[in-house]
């Protein structure tokens, strides 16, 4: 009887869990608990700071947000946090919120990023910081901003750049890079619809994506990760942090926000159907951009089970840039894992760390005048 007893306390457990996971979610959801300050907004977007435990580095560490996701990724869970694992190493933090774009914004492109948005950001980040340097860091499309955007660059701003999960070679990227080859191939032989893609001539109204389009094609391109995450829910319904971990995972996923048009237009058919990024330069709107223009220390990640950008997409940065201080990582877990699981945070994160810790200048302790 006992045994019958426990069983269905546990089976009650487990409903009860269930429901509050399907009915009331957002009171699961456990993200974006540190606090911050704007220092800079502009339009939907804004610069938040974090400020460091104890400050011990003098160039802030900056991250560059992709677009269509929420900044939740960047501050996950309380035990597992981005931000909050750099704000405790010592290091002030920013983090570029690009906000939510909507149709009006249809217009914006790569450059309105990498030549306007970013640099008059990073501007407000040195005054803010009263430090002319930054470390810079790029995850999925915001790797390629911040390559590019430090390839720009005649000074010397960007002193550490950290290149995550970004194509570089796209049609290296596993089946859906072979699929954009073939297709830019098929292309080469119908003029008239090479010419509308490649320059520019589609609406841009007509190739923005709503949030809902986004959050659904994430979950495309990567179903094995979704099946597996409710896979794993339902094997442990009896514990109250993977009910938090996937309902908080699971709002993130299902909140994304829309591309603008602009940006599909050079993403898709400039960057993964035309593939000029593996060459080392792209053209953007007649402005050339050589990846060789990137001289500061560089690190390279990639997940080990990236699906949407894969090891080899990303390589070949290594080798493309004028730095002569180059490393690479693979990173535990696929495109989205590699910023937020947990034997990332436990394997990459303290490599990131010493890493960006040996190329930052460390600031001399501050020692109290009655330990002297």
């Amino acid at each position: 009887m006992r045994d019958l007893k426990n069983r269905w306390q546990y089976a009650s457990l487990q409903f009860q869990n269930l429901s509050q996971r399907i009915f009331n979610t957002s009171s699961l959801v456990i993200s974006e608990q540190m606090s911050y300050i704007s220092i800079f907004s502009f339009g939907p977007s804004q610069i938040r700071y974090y400020a460091a435990n104890k400050k011990k580095f003098q160039e802030p560490l900056v991250f560059i947000a992709p677009l269509a996701i929420d900044m939740s990724i960047y501050d996950l869970y309380p035990y597992r946090s981005l931000i909050g694992y750099f704000v405790k190493q010592g290091f002030d933090v920013y983090l570029i919120d690009w906000g939510k774009f909507n149709f009006q914004h249809r217009h914006l492109n790569f450059l309105d990023f990498t030549h306007r948005f970013i640099p008059d950001c990073i501007t407000q980040i040195q005054q803010h910081a009263h430090c002319e340097q930054i470390s810079l860091h790029g995850w999925s499309m915001a790797g390629l901003f911040a390559s590019l955007y430090t390839a720009s660059q005649q000074s010397n701003i960007v002193k550490n750049l950290i290149v995550l999960g970004s194509p570089i070679d796209s049609y290296a990227s596993g089946a859906i890079g072979r699929l954009y080859q073939k297709l830019n191939q098929l292309l080469q032989h119908n003029e008239p619809i090479k010419q509308a893609l490649y320059q520019g001539k589609l609406p841009k109204g007509l190739i923005h994506s709503s949030g809902l389009l986004n959050a659904f094609g994430f979950k495309l391109l990567d179903p094995k990760g979704w099946y597996e995450s409710h896979k794993q829910l339902l094997l442990n319904l009896d514990s109250k942090q993977a009910l938090q971990e996937h309902a908080t995972l699971g709002r993130f996923l299902n909140n994304m926000i829309d591309y603008p048009g602009g940006i599909n237009q050079d993403m898709l058919f400039h960057i993964w159907l035309q593939n000029p990024l593996a060459r080392g330069e792209i053209v953007l709107d007649d402005q050339p951009i050589y990846l060789k223009n990137i001289h500061c220390p560089l690190l390279v990640g990639a997940g080990e089970r990236d699906q949407i950008v894969t090891i080899d997409a990303i390589h070949p940065l290594t080798k493309l840039t004028s730095s002569s201080d180059v490393s690479f990582h693979t990173i535990p877990g696929g495109h989205l894992g590699l910023m937020s699981n947990q034997k990332s945070a436990e394997i990459f994160w303290p490599k990131l760390y010493t890493w960006l810790a040996q190329r930052s200048t460390a600031l001399k302790p501050v020692y109290n005048q009655a330990h002297l």
